[in-house]
């Protein structure tokens, strides 16, 4: 099947040059959202069959393989909005249909069109779609300080929702740019505002949005090792913290840079599940306790740190559905930071989800809590690591364990 895919803006007079408007006279199917046919129809040809892009998309495609002029050989011509290979459907008809033919005729896309606006470079800009999508990416460049951020928006990730999500995290270093109905000749509008007036505002459908550093030097560096008074504490007891030092080699050995989901299971104040995703925005954190309290503890902390998307799961870890909490990646890396005497049942509950070559790790300050993690090994055929002992200050030694799922 032959796909002809042309991007247009919102102008309700769109202009083509003649080749695109030779294809658009030739043509016999066409299609596109709703919106997009508004706009073309009063140049499609009065016999035009048209078919609406709407969800579920294997509908749609359903309907293209079905369409008998498309099984004659005529070309389909679709419209989208601004560059189709930019978060657009062209994307989809390659992994829908990896062997049909595309001929592409772009248009500029529409955070493009805003860094032009605002006669803003663009070949740095840090590009995020939240169209349909979670805050994870998103997060994660907020995570590493981008200095630009281009956000495709939708109607629950709008410039008011991100604007308040930036300022319970701390990000309040940037404003905001926000470009609505970017091309249409009336509705256009571009405004810039501090976060602080974004999040009372409402914006019209469609719009996008850059983020840029009020200053030069406005946005601060991420920390490395966040101090252990830095943190709220359960009952202000220092030592059911991990310590800043441990907390570190303890990342190491988890070897986060080659993961994708880690489960920090027993949070208490979510020092590791925070340093974690500070150090490596791109994993997927999910953090377990059973102990009530610490729920607003580990909330507190992510917003004072900046550390936004770590998912929080309270109870008794004995008696959650993995298989739920998975369902956006099996983990692949797991410290356990409290058991409750219950260690064998917990990791014989994460090897029903845990992925191949994935591993736990566990801090043990006695000879009995080592000993469980070795039985623990031996009864699920882990591979042990060795182990790596540290003292700190006047506090008592502490064995770092690792073991591998081997199948």
């Amino acid at each position: 099947m032959k796909f002809i895919v042309i991007g247009i803006t919102d102008n309700p007079q769109p202009w083509f040059p003649p080749e695109v408007m030779k294809v658009i006279k030739d043509g016999k199917v066409f299609s596109g959202g709703r919106r997009h046919h508004e706009i073309m129809a009063p140049l499609l040809p009065e016999e035009a069959e048209w078919i609406d892009i709407t969800v579920p998309l294997d509908a749609v495609f359903e309907q293209y393989i079905h369409s008998p002029l498309l099984l004659q050989g005529q070309a389909l011509i679709v419209f989208v909005s601004g560059d189709p290979l930019f978060f657009g459907f062209a994307n989809t008809i390659k992994r829908k249909m990896p062997e049909a033919d595309i001929v592409l005729y772009p248009s500029f896309n529409s955070l493009q069109m805003l860094a032009h606006r605002l006669v803003m470079p663009y070949h740095d800009l840090r590009v995020v779609s939240l169209t349909g999508r979670p805050w994870q990416e998103f997060d994660r460049a907020l995570i590493e300080r981008a200095e630009k951020i281009g956000v495709l928006t939708d109607r629950e990730h709008t410039p008011a929702a991100i604007a308040r999500r930036m300022l319970d995290y701390g990000y309040s270093s940037y404003q905001i740019h926000v470009g609505e109905h970017l091309g249409h000749p009336d509705l256009e509008q571009v405004t810039t505002l501090s976060l602080e007036e974004a999040s009372r505002r409402t914006f019209s459908m469609p719009n996008c949005l850059i983020l840029s550093p009020v200053s030069s030097d406005s946005v601060a560096a991420r920390p490395f090792g966040i101090p252990d008074s830095s943190f709220a504490l359960l009952n202000g007891r220092e030592k059911m913290i991990t310590k800043m030092p441990i907390r570190l080699l303890t990342l190491q050995t988890l070897d986060l840079p080659r993961r994708h989901v880690l489960w920090d299971i027993g949070f208490c104040t979510g020092s590791i599940s925070i340093e974690a995703r500070l150090q490596f925005p791109h994993l997927k954190v999910v953090a377990f306790e059973i102990r009530p309290e610490c729920e607003a503890i580990i909330h507190e902390n992510a917003r004072r740190f900046g550390a936004p998307g770590i998912e929080v799961v309270m109870g008794d870890f004995c008696s959650v559905c993995c298989n739920d909490i998975a369902t956006e990646g099996n983990p692949d890396a797991v410290f356990i930071g409290g058991h409750g005497g219950r260690l064998k049942d917990i990791i014989g509950k994460v090897l029903t989800v845990l992925a191949p070559g994935g591993w736990f790790v566990m801090n043990s300050v006695t000879p009995q809590s080592k000993l469980l993690f070795t039985e623990a090994c031996t009864e699920y055929g882990l591979h042990q690591e060795p182990s790596v002992r540290i003292a700190l200050n006047d506090y008592n030694p502490i064995e770092i364990l690792k073991a591998t799922k081997t199948t």
